[in-house]
């Protein structure tokens, strides 16, 4: 049984289309008119293939690679092999990004996934739910009282929209996502099992028991935005959760009630941000940080997988280890731990080294 085609063919581009498309500068000696039809890295790249280097550290595989073309930077091009030509750009790898969805569009968003089109027969729209069109909603979709679906809006299967919530223009929700008490904005992206809206984690200890603090406030989701499959964030308890135009939050990512999260900020899988934490625009959160209640982050700051951050970040700061502290006395300190060990290490006798 052959293997299934997911994505289609791509229609083929010249070197100058792509070139055209992405600002990127052919070198010298290449064909404007040479025909490229695939993508893919640099050790799988075959004729007709684009490909991109990011730094020294490859190449080795650009000199054996048999792409056509190849996004570097001008310092590469001189490196480039005779028969690939060279795409010079300051961003190698976003130019690449940009002649990829060119030439693969459909990976750009999610398709339906039952191949319906249009409004299935096995969805439930309440009467009184409003559904601009080109809307797409497959089967077992719910979308519920008072809810607002914008133009050109695909609704994958089971995924369900709750009373109220409102969901901008050419939007992508995926199976199993749940949205209520929301207000979402233009082009998001809601991937696979997204959960949007439901309580924060709102309790006041105490001797008779936790008392449960009602969540009243909403979640504000900017235009474009992009939301990773199982991510959970928290409606606001009185103020909202706001998440910000161009943010991008990776699978597996909790936001807690009250956060702020501004414009443009990466996030990756697994990270945590506790209650009403304010985060700057442009930030980078990776893997695996936790950032507690109540601080704020800088606009631009980058905090490093793993930190645990417990205090403000200025704008611009970059933050390393648990409790994160600034790169440099984050070194400083690792190099010292570094040096104690080895001094402690050199001054145990050789006979209490051997268990």
């Amino acid at each position: 049984m052959p293997e299934p085609e997911f994505y289609k063919t791509p229609t083929p581009v010249t070197l100058g289309e792509v070139a055209a498309l992405t600002g990127a500068k052919l070198g010298s000696g290449a064909d404007p008119s040479t025909i490229v039809d695939g993508a893919a890295p640099l050790e799988a790249a075959g004729p007709g293939d684009l490909t991109f280097i990011i730094g020294p550290k490859y190449l080795g595989e650009l000199g054996t690679t048999r792409a056509a073309a190849c996004f570097c930077a001008p310092r590469f091009t001189g490196n480039m092999p005779a028969h690939v030509a060279a795409l010079e750009t300051p961003e190698p790898q976003r130019a690449f990004a940009v002649a990829l969805a060119r030439l693969f569009p459909a990976a750009t968003l999610p398709a339906p996934l039952s191949g319906e089109g249009g409004i299935s027969a096995a969805a439930h729209i309440h009467p009184t739910a409003r559904l601009e069109s080109g809307v797409i909603v497959e089967i077992g979709a719910v979308i519920g009282p008072d809810a607002e679906i914008g133009r050109d809006t695909h609704i994958a299967p089971y995924a369900v929209i709750g009373p109220s919530v409102r969901l901008g223009r050419n939007c992508q929700v995926g199976a199993n996502a749940t949205i209520a008490y929301a207000l979402i904005g233009n082009r998001v992206i809601i991937q696979t099992g997204v959960r949007i809206g439901q309580d924060g984690f709102g309790f006041v200890p105490g001797r008779r028991g936790h008392a449960k603090v009602p969540q009243i406030g909403r979640v504000i989701i900017q235009d474009d935005v992009e939301i990773g499959a199982n991510t959970a964030i928290d409606r606001g308890s009185l103020l909202d959760t706001v998440i910000g135009e161009g943010t991008k939050i990776d699978n597996l990512v909790q936001v807690a009630h009250n956060v702020v999260i501004g414009r443009h900020c990466l996030i990756a899988g697994h990270a945590g941000i506790a209650g009403s934490t304010r985060i700057g625009d442009f930030v980078l959160i990776g893997g695996k940080a936790g950032l507690r209640d109540h601080i704020v982050v800088g606009d631009g700051a980058q905090i490093a997988a793993a930190s645990a951050v417990m205090d403000d970040v200025p704008a611009g700061g970059r933050w390393y280890g648990a409790p994160a502290r600034p790169l440099r006395e984050w070194a400083r300190s690792q190099g010292t731990l570094r040096r104690l060990a080895d001094q402690q290490r050199f001054s145990i006798p050789d006979d209490e080294e051997q268990p």
